[in-house]
């Protein structure tokens, strides 16, 4: 039941859980939260998650429109994106605002649960939304009912830069072997082969769930995910065999732990490291002039005869269940998804539009995504979205630990499976 090609994804067909894995990633000061009553239909509160200046210039233009066309006043408060990460938690229980960015799949569903977002399958319905997003709907979809509007995909894997890679002549690894290989060239040139930074400690995550994916399949990743399958199963063995391995044989930026992925896509830039494992966002670590170098190269082949399965990745937004304003959120939805509206948002940060009938892109990191969306077997989101918060949280920190000191692996998932048998209740 995976996502068999982009084809699928703009052709309307019903979604499927495996598609866009249902059950699956900024405070600035001045966020207000608790703020005052607000007129019913004509204040709206937005708080964005954006780091992207220029996407927050386009959610500002948008809603600066709508505030003409509406006589509506709306006010964007703008969070750090990790910050958001916990402040979520709070300001949805007490001081909701109208409206929310956040994630799809298993984020989005574990405050569905918590009966903290608003089913507005009736905003579905009366935009036919259902018409143009296809299997996209699946990932804002619990139990039949829609959570939230998908916003752009972002399709993981390797980028390089390509005047590099032709004054090397060196070409994109096929396979493990061929990383293994491409990294000692790198590292006799005097360039770091993989840029990594795991400050954040998502990077290292995505790191894994291509090792997983690429070793043991979409399906078994999904169970990992869901909690059916312990952190100690014989099945992630080869994963973490060959995952150190790569660490060993220093493929990634020392210190990896000390910098955080803006830091180690400036290294890509600069010619300092080969490759580095992320996605379109990849292109603000580069100066503007200098981002038609970036080429995308999906992650190698591992194992032999495993589908390629990668890691799809769909934002949301969101209506809080707690939200003063629903109506006009809901209008104020409808107006942003807009096909020229939601495509100039995206535009901004390579993502692929949900949407079948969204403009062109003029974005050439987009229009290679989807063209290697044709070819992919299945996908998954990305291992924060993927599996429970709480799970994610000790899986973060325990690959940020192996990648630094891959020694304390039967430690880390002794202490990643206590955490899932805790959690998952198994």
């Amino acid at each position: 039941m995976a996502m068999k090609d982009l084809t699928s994804l703009i052709s309307g067909a019903a979604p499927s859980r495996r598609q866009f894995m249902i059950g699956t990633g900024t405070a600035l000061a001045g966020v207000a939260l608790g703020c005052p009553a607000l007129a019913q239909s004509k204040e709206l509160v937005i708080i964005s998650n954006i780091g992207n200046a220029a996407q927050r210039e386009v959610l500002q233009r948008i809603a600066s429109e709508y505030e003409k066309n509406s006589g509506a006043k709306v006010t964007i408060n703008n969070m750090d994106h990790e910050a958001h990460k916990t402040a979520i938690r709070s300001y949805l229980v007490v001081g909701a605002p109208d409206i929310c960015f956040w994630f799809s799949g298993n984020r989005m569903k574990a405050f569905v649960k918590r009966g903290l977002f608003d089913d507005i399958s009736d905003l579905f319905e009366r935009e036919n939304y259902k018409s143009v997003l296809g299997p996209a709907t699946g990932a804002v979809t619990v139990d039949g009912k829609q959570y939230g509007l998908p916003l752009g995909g972002l399709l993981w894997g390797l980028f390089y830069r390509k005047d590099v890679f032709a004054e090397k002549g060196w070409t994109p690894p096929k396979t493990i072997v061929d990383l293994l290989a491409l990294g000692e060239h790198a590292k006799s040139a005097g360039m770091i082969p993989i840029s990594m930074g795991t400050k954040e400690m998502w990077p290292a995550a995505g790191w894994f769930d291509h090792m997983n994916l690429r070793i043991n399949g979409l399906d078994k990743h999904i169970e990992l995910m869901d909690g059916k399958m312990p952190y100690t199963d014989a099945a992630l063995k080869p994963v973490f065999d060959k995952w150190g391995e790569l660490v060993k044989a220093d493929l990634f930026s020392p210190n990896h732990t000390s910098f955080g992925w803006e830091q180690a896509s400036a290294a890509l830039a600069q010619k300092k490291a080969a490759m580095m494992d992320l996605a379109g966002f990849i292109k603000y670590g580069f100066p503007e002039d200098q981002v038609g170098q970036i080429a995308f190269s999906p992650f190698p082949e591992i194992t032999a005869g495993i589908g390629r399965y990668e890691d799809f990745a769909l934002n949301s937004v969101h209506v809080p269940k707690n939200a003063k304003n629903k109506e006009g959120a809901r209008d104020f939805l409808a107006y942003f998804y807009k096909p020229e509206n939601l495509s100039a948002f995206l535009e901004t940060e390579s993502a692929v539009p949900p949407r079948s009938d969204c403009p062109p892109s003029k974005d050439p990191l987009v229009n290679a995504a989807v063209e290697q969306l044709k070819t992919v077997a299945g996908s998954a989101q990305y291992y924060d979205r993927d599996t429970d918060p709480d799970m994610a949280l000790e899986g973060l920190k325990g690959f940020q630990e192996f990648m630094a000191k891959p020694e304390r692996r039967d430690q880390i998932l002794e202490r990643l499976e206590a955490t899932r048998k805790r959690i998952f209740k198994t």
